[in-house]
């Protein structure tokens, strides 16, 4: 199968630095024969790994696509050793209509992996980079954030592994990351949509972020971001230079299952009663729902499940019911 993408240059065998756009052919009716150029720089010098950076996988989240952009601009190919390919809008067409999905197919691109080369443009653009990227590099980093919807405490995370081995230096990366808080998970639904799950497929080691989100762009979570994947970079290698910060101290935690969540009972608007980095009890009271057709009606009480650290929260105050309104980490040894 043969993917309908097509980079302006060889991804793999470019040296030096250079950018350019990965075509995607799209025939619409204001441009019979146009492609949507998704944009891409690859910085290579010497022996070494190749380490994918990716963010904008959601187009809504943008601490990442700021960092990515900026590190483009400033590293130059004498202080690398080995590849680095950079995606800093994956979901170009969501990423250019600040949506978490796209406006042409209201694809999510992280929950469209494996993809499909002859499928919508979500679908075409994830089959791209799991069979014609990923089995050719060693690391994969995915620059999220909560986006429009949520906020985070600044994160740094991965899946769990189960070679000890491999989840060691998992989180020595995420040591290196230097994030406020580090979280581990299991797999939840949707997970082998995922380009955490596409990663594991095809072997290469991954790790994330969740950094900060509210919809926009934060100075402490984009310096977090920046220092961050530069020191990961320095750690595998990439970077030939040690960054002038060393990681701060991250809290390691975990995130285990469903009721680590706590989503919206009824619609209406959202009154939190608790806040990010509050330690709460399980029973305790997170929110109340109060409708807003009835307002005499006593509100709606949502409750935590689990005992933990609060770690996401809802920004919007407007919520449906099944909307997520928060979720926790505990405390864990790795």
């Amino acid at each position: 199968m043969t993917s309908r993408l097509t980079p302006e240059f060889d991804l793999f065998s470019t040296s030096g630095k250079r950018t350019g756009f990965i075509r995607a052919p799209h025939s619409v009716h204001r441009s019979a024969y146009g492609f949507i150029p998704i944009p891409v720089a690859v910085i290579a010098h010497g022996e070494g790994p190749t380490v994918l950076l990716m963010a904008g996988n959601h187009g809504d989240e943008y601490e990442g696509q700021v960092a990515l952009g900026k590190l483009i601009r400033t590293l130059e190919p004498g202080q690398v050793r080995g590849r680095l390919i950079v995606l800093p809008s994956a979901n170009f067409p969501a990423a250019i209509a600040g949506s978490r999905t796209s406006p042409i197919d209201d694809g999510n691109l992280n929950r469209s992996f494996p993809g499909n080369p002859d499928g919508s443009i979500t679908e075409q653009i994830a089959w791209f980079i799991e069979e014609t990227i990923l089995p050719r590099v060693q690391v994969l980093i995915d620059l999220h954030s909560g986006g429009s919807s949520l906020t985070y405490v600044p994160s740094a995370l991965a899946r769990r592994h189960a070679d000890p081995a491999v989840m060691a230096e998992t989180i020595t990366l995420l040591r290196a990351f230097g994030a406020p808080i580090t979280y581990l998970a299991n797999a939840a639904q949707g997970a082998d949509q995922t380009s955490s799950a596409a990663a594991a497929r095809k072997g290469v080691r991954h790790i994330g972020t969740e950094l900060a989100g509210g919809g926009q762009v934060t100075p402490a979570a984009l310096r977090a971001c920046e220092g961050g994947l530069r020191r990961v970079l320095h750690r595998l290698g990439v970077l030939t230079e040690a960054p002038a910060e060393p990681a701060p101290p991250t809290r390691l935690l975990e995130v285990l299952g469903a009721d680590y969540y706590v989503y919206a009972p009824e619609d209406g608007l959202f009154e939190p009663l608790v806040e990010l980095g509050d330690t709460v009890q399980a029973g305790q009271p997170a929110a109340r729902i109060h409708d807003q057709a009835t307002p005499w009606r006593e509100p709606a009480l949502a409750s935590f499940e689990h005992a933990g650290l609060v770690i996401c929260k809802r920004v919007p105050g407007l919520t449906r019911r099944g909307d997520c309104l928060f979720h926790l980490g505990t405390d864990c040894d790795g």
